[in-house]
C-alpha cells in the first residue's frame, strides 16, 4: 500500500478524529477507557506511519471540551492515560524526531497531566520531523469565541481597528495560528460529522470516513486515506478547467 502513494503530492497537514475506542471496547467486553488503551497503540502505529513518508503536521483529536461532562470516572482515566502514554512514548518520539505541540483549553486539565504535556513538549522542542499536535479540551466553538474575545480587547485596547479585521487576522488568534490548514480529514468510527474539530479550519480539506474504529486502525489504513486523498481534484471554489490550467502552465 505505501509503495502506491506518491511521495511528492503529500498533504501537509492530516488532522483525524479517533473515533470508536468506546464502542471497540464494548464489542469485546471490556470497559470503555481499555478502548482508549488500545487506541493509544493506533496513535504510536500512526505517528510512526506518518513520519516514515514525510508528512509535516498531524493533528489528532484527543479530548473535546464536551468530553469533560463524560461520567468522572472515564474522565479520570483519560487523564491517568494521558500521563502514562506520555511518559511511555517520549523517549520514541525523540527518536524519530517528533515535535509534541497541544492547542485547546489546557488550563481545563489537571494539574499532574498539564506538568506532564509541558515537559514533554519541552523535551521535544528542538526536533524537526514530524509536528504531533494533540487536541485536549478542545473545540472549535470554544476556539473561536476565544478569538472573539481576543480581538474585542485589542479593539477596545486600540490596538486594532475594526476594519483591519480580515481572515488572516481571525486564523492569528485561533490556537492552530502556527499551523498549517490541515489538508486532510481523516474520521474512524463510521460516524460521517466533524464533531466541532477545527471548524474553521477544515474549509477546504478533503474529508475521509472510514468504519474502522480506532483501536483497529493502523498502517494500511492510514496509506488507504492518502491514496484517496491523492486521488481527488482539490479545486478550492475554482472549475477543474482553472486547476488544470495552472499545472500546466
Amino acid at each position: 500500500m505505501k509503495e502506491q502513494i506518491d511521495l511528492t503530492r503529500l498533504p501537509q497537514h492530516v488532522a483525524i478524529i479517533m473515533d470508536g475506542n468506546g464502542r471497540w471496547a464494548q464489542q469485546h467486553g471490556m470497559e470503555r477507557y481499555m478502548g482508549h488503551q488500545e487506541g493509544a497503540v493506533s496513535v504510536r502505529k500512526i505517528v510512526e506511519a506518518a513520519g516514515e513518508i514525510g508528512v509535516k503536521y498531524l493533528t489528532l483529536y484527543a479530548f473535546s471540551t464536551e468530553n469533560w461532562n463524560r461520567p468522572q470516572t472515564e474522565v479520570d482515566a483519560l487523564m491517568a492515560l494521558l500521563i502514562t502514554t506520555i511518559q511511555r512514548e517520549t523517549p520514541d518520539l525523540m527518536s524519530n524526531n517528533v515535535r509534541l505541540h497541544a492547542i485547546g483549553d489546557l488550563s481545563r486539565l489537571p494539574k499532574a497531566s498539564k506538568d506532564e504535556l509541558d515537559w514533554c513538549i519541552a523535551t521535544t522542542a528542538k526536533n524537526t520531523g514530524l509536528n504531533l499536535v494533540l487536541a485536549l479540551s478542545y473545540s472549535s466553538r470554544w476556539e473561536i469565541t476565544d478569538a472573539v474575545k481576543q480581538i474585542a480587547a485589542k479593539i477596545q485596547n486600540r490596538e486594532l481597528n475594526i476594519h483591519q479585521i480580515d481572515e488572516q487576522i481571525v486564523s492569528q488568534h485561533l490556537t492552530t495560528r502556527q499551523l498549517p490548514d490541515p489538508d486532510l480529514l481523516i474520521r474512524t468510527g463510521g460516524e460521517q460529522r466533524i464533531s466541532n474539530y477545527l471548524l474553521w479550519q477544515l474549509a477546504y480539506a478533503e474529508l475521509y470516513f472510514t468504519p474502522v474504529y480506532w483501536p483497529d486502525f493502523r498502517e494500511k489504513h492510514f496509506f488507504e486515506a492518502i491514496i484517496d486523498y491523492q486521488n481527488r481534484e482539490r479545486r478550492f471554489g475554482k472549475t477543474g478547467e482553472q486547476i488544470k490550467n495552472t499545472i500546466n502552465n
